[in-house]
């Protein structure tokens, strides 16, 4: 599986040791920066590369999932969120991690690097990766509401 991962000057230790532990997992990473420590770097573009990243695999039928690092998460999440066919959920435990994959099909993780120790976050993080969309019938209804609406500023229901 492809994952793309971006985070801002918080998440930069993360960032790198989730590198390292992911494609020891044989996860093929692809790294959307920043390249260097900047104290005053702007998360967005970083999130909104690695979301379009993902999105574009995913509509090419590459296996591809995302992740994105702040301290909190929240701005890197609302980032993310932006880019048309991204699901980005904010990860705080293994529930949140292993519910936004199963219930939500999220393609995208966002995580605070900040709120967790490195070990939580890479337990969390391994948890978003491994866990499977249910593809339940009532998912999968929300879902292609939230695109129709992605789509045509209309909702159901």
């Amino acid at each position: 599986m492809r994952v793309h991962i971006a985070t801002d000057h918080a998440g930069m230790e993360l960032c790198s040791h989730l590198i390292t532990v992911l494609s020891a997992k044989g996860y093929q990473m692809v790294d959307h920066g920043p390249a260097s420590y900047d104290a005053e770097d702007d998360y967005p573009a970083f999130c909104i590369k690695a979301a379009s990243a993902v999105v574009a695999d995913q509509a090419a039928g590459v296996d591809a999932l995302g992740i994105v690092l702040g301290g909190s998460g929240n701005g890197e999440q609302i980032a993310a969120n932006k880019v048309k066919g991204v699901r980005a959920a904010l990860a705080w435990n293994l529930d949140t991690a292993k519910l936004a994959r199963e219930h939500n099909n999220a393609n995208l993780v966002a995580v605070g690097g900040r709120q967790h120790t490195v070990q939580e976050a890479t337990e969390l993080i391994e948890a978003f990766l491994a866990e499977p969309f249910s593809n339940a019938e009532r998912h999968e209804r929300r879902i292609g509401q939230i695109a129709t609406y992605e789509t045509t500023g209309e909702v159901a229901g």
